[in-house]
C-alpha cells in the first residue's frame, strides 16, 4: 500500500472504497453533485487543501468535470493537484448498465491505472508502507467524551459547530477530518475550552 501525503477527493463511496484498497490516504467524497449545495463540506475541503494539499480525482465523464470545475472555482489552484483517469468504455460490475456516457469511473479502473494517475498528478508518495496509525484515535474521542458516553452526540455536535465542520459527518469521517486538521493536543485544548463555556 502506498501512503499519500495529500488528501484525495472523489465523487462517491464506491470510488472511495476502490482507492482505499490501494492507497493509505485520507479520502473525502463530494456526494456527487451534493458538493454544490454543501457549503460546510466545501469549507472542509478548502481547509484540508490549505494544510495538506488536495488531489481531485473525479471520473472522466462530463459530470466528473463539472464537479472538478466546481472544486477548482472554490479552492485556490496552488493547493490542488488533478488526477485524471483515461476514457475507457464499459460498465462497473455492480451496475446493471453503463453510465450515461458509457465510460468507466474511478471505481472501475485497475490498481495500475489509478496509481499511474496519482503519480502523474504529482501525488507525494511516501513509498510502500503499511497503514500507519492515526494521530487521534477512536479511543481518544471516547476519553474526550465525544464518543460512547453520556451527552457524547451533543458534545460532538458542539465541536463540529465550533470547528465549522459539516454537522452530518459520520464518526469515521469526523475522525479523518480531525486528523487532517489537528493533532491530539490541539483537539484536547479545543474540547476543554468548549467544556469551560
Amino acid at each position: 500500500m502506498i501512503k499519500i501525503k495529500e488528501a484525495i477527493v472523489v465523487e462517491g463511496r464506491y470510488d472511495k472504497n476502490t482507492l482505499s484498497q490501494i492507497v493509505d490516504a485520507t479520502i473525502f467524497e463530494t456526494n456527487g453533485f451534493g458538493i454544490f449545495k454543501d457549503v460546510q463540506r466545501m469549507n472542509l475541503l478548502r481547509r484540508v487543501a490549505e494544510k495538506h494539499g488536495l488531489i481531485v480525482f473525479t471520473d472522466s465523464d462530463g459530470a466528473g468535470f463539472v464537479i472538478r470545475n466546481r472544486i477548482k472555482s472554490c479552492i485556490p489552484a496552488q493547493y490542488l493537484k488533478h488526477a485524471y483517469i483515461p476514457d475507457i468504455f464499459g460498465k462497473e460490475r455492480r451496475k446493471a448498465a453503463p453510465g450515461k456516457e458509457g465510460k468507466l469511473g474511478v471505481e472501475g479502473m485497475t490498481k495500475e491505472v489509478l496509481l499511474d494517475a496519482l503519480r502523474r498528478c504529482g501525488a507525494t508518495a511516501e513509498g510502500e508502507s503499511a497503514v500507519t496509525s492515526e494521530r487521534i484515535t477512536k479511543q481518544d474521542l471516547m476519553e474526550l467524551g465525544l464518543s460512547g458516553g453520556k451527552d457524547a452526540s451533543a458534545k460532538r455536535l458542539a465541536l463540529l459547530k465550533k470547528l465549522e465542520l459539516p454537522e452530518h459527518l459520520s464518526a469515521n469521517a469526523m475522525l479523518q477530518a480531525l486528523n487532517m486538521l489537528y493533532d491530539l493536543d490541539e483537539l484536547t485544548q479545543i474540547v476543554n475550552d468548549l467544556e469551560e463555556r
